[in-house]
């Protein structure tokens, strides 16, 4: 792709699209809607492109193709409505995350092969930061400013991504893209691929149906919230869900056939003047109120985590969330850290009081690599919660890495009356306690 041919066309195109802008002001006409700015440009740039291939032919200059002339086509549309070359990136599905140090320092996270390098995707720093100026305008944030005043920047982009954008406090500009995939994941398909055992994906399918309250903790990008839209596709479709998170990524709105009744709630980041935030914490404390069967925090982080465990020891069961952990025993000492930083300063011995009366179990997200590269994610632990003996939160490791392997197997008996909530909801526990005694 001839980029700077790219920017040409671009900046004819804009100039002609300031114009009309002008032209229906001057007129007294209603000004374009984003959507028809992006259909009316689309014809104006076929128009320039005709213009510029009968040029070339007046020059004696071979002219490419129409496939070619369809790929130049979308990338000066991608240039003047989307991230430029960034767009490419943007729509591949295999890519999950997109990390930018100025614009020739890329570093793509793929679903297949972990973290490889990319391509520049600008001609320049400056470049970069006005594609990020210009994402901002048509993603609704038109008087949201991007520059050595206002050096932090979060846009989410049409297609459910979301972008963070830093400059001036940093030597070059720094995007990090973390890119929404929407995805029918099952728990069959997470064993297909060795994220855990038969035994585990019974156990698993059988504590969400019978409304056990699940954890997901590991490290980032161990896999949690794949497993917790897997685990929430286990929901049947008559249960009403409420989703609060930081942004979009479950996605169960965007699955009708299996999750009728979705009401998906976002954070909101405050304006320019420090106005108008709502937090997740807002949102989980809100949702109570709209008759939740289940209420799914996308990712603890803060005092979110209080409103959840309240919601969880008040009679909302089978509500799912995930929390960043290196350990699955340290969930509860991150629990008692978020609930320390809150309005409300919830003590230590508090958080791990309404901490062991909320989950029911934690399941830990681990990664390695494969000796080719590859990454592999899978659940290494699950504990039970059993209770608090006022000193901590007791535990059992039910599931555990065994010798030899790091997926977890069956390592240690239930509780009795957790155990008949399982076998109520198909888990075959004789099979289970088998596996423990081997």
């Amino acid at each position: 792709m001839d980029y700077t041919l790219v920017q040409q066309l671009r900046v004819q195109v804009a100039d002609q699209l300031r114009d009309a802008r002008r032209q229906r002001e001057l007129s007294g006409l209603t000004a374009m809607g984003p959507d028809d700015e992006r259909i009316w440009a689309r014809s104006v740039i076929r128009q320039i492109l005709t213009s510029h291939r009968q040029e070339q032919l007046a020059l004696g200059i071979a002219v490419t193709d129409p496939a070619e002339d369809a790929q130049l086509a979308e990338a000066v549309h991608a240039a003047l409505f989307g991230l430029g070359r960034l767009q490419p990136l943007i729509n591949d599905p295999d890519l999950l995350n997109i990390e930018i140090v100025g614009h020739d320092q890329v570093w793509l996270t793929h679903r297949e092969f972990g973290v490889v390098p990319g391509e520049p995707v600008a001609e320049s720093d400056q470049e970069l930061i006005d594609w990020v100026r210009n994402v901002a305008t048509y993603s609704g944030l038109s008087s949201r400013q991007f520059d050595p005043t206002n050096p932090f920047l979060d846009v989410r982009l049409p297609d459910g991504s979301r972008l963070n954008a830093t400059m001036a406090v940093v030597e070059r500009p720094v995007i990090s893209v973390r890119l929404f995939r929407r995805q029918e994941v099952r728990l069959v398909e997470l064993r297909r691929r060795d994220s855990f055992g038969a035994d585990l994906e019974s156990f698993l399918t059988a504590a969400v149906r019978a409304r056990f309250n699940i954890m997901v903790s590991g490290e980032t990008f161990a896999g949690k919230t794949t497993l917790l839209r897997a685990l929430g596709n286990e929901i049947g479709p008559e249960e009403r869900l409420v989703t609060a998170e930081h942004f979009h990524e479950l996605g169960f709105h965007l699955l009708p056939h299996l999750h009728p009744q979705v009401v998906a709630m976002e954070e909101r980041l405050s304006n320019t003047e420090g106005q108008g935030a709502i937090t997740v914490h807002d949102l989980v404390d809100r949702s109570r109120r709209m008759n939740p069967d289940r209420i799914i925090v996308g990712e603890v982080v803060g005092g979110e985590v209080i409103a959840m465990l309240d919601a969880m020891t008040q009679g909302n069961d089978g509500s799912l969330s995930t929390i960043h952990a290196r350990d699955p025993r340290q969930v509860f000492d991150r629990i008692a850290t978020y609930a320390l930083r809150c309005a409300e300063r919830l003590p230590v011995e508090a958080s791990y009081r309404l901490a062991a009366g909320g989950l029911d179990f934690v399941v830990h997200m681990a990664k390695v690599r494969w000796p080719d590269g590859r990454p592999h994610r899978f659940v290494s632990s699950v504990l039970e919660v059993c209770g608090f003996d006022g000193v901590q939160v007791v535990t059992s490791e039910v599931f555990a890495a065994g010798p030899g392997r790091p997926m977890a197997v069956p390592a240690a008996q239930l509780t009795e009356s957790r155990a008949l909530r399982l076998v109520e909801h198909g888990y075959d526990d004789r099979a289970w306690a088998l596996a423990v005694a081997r």
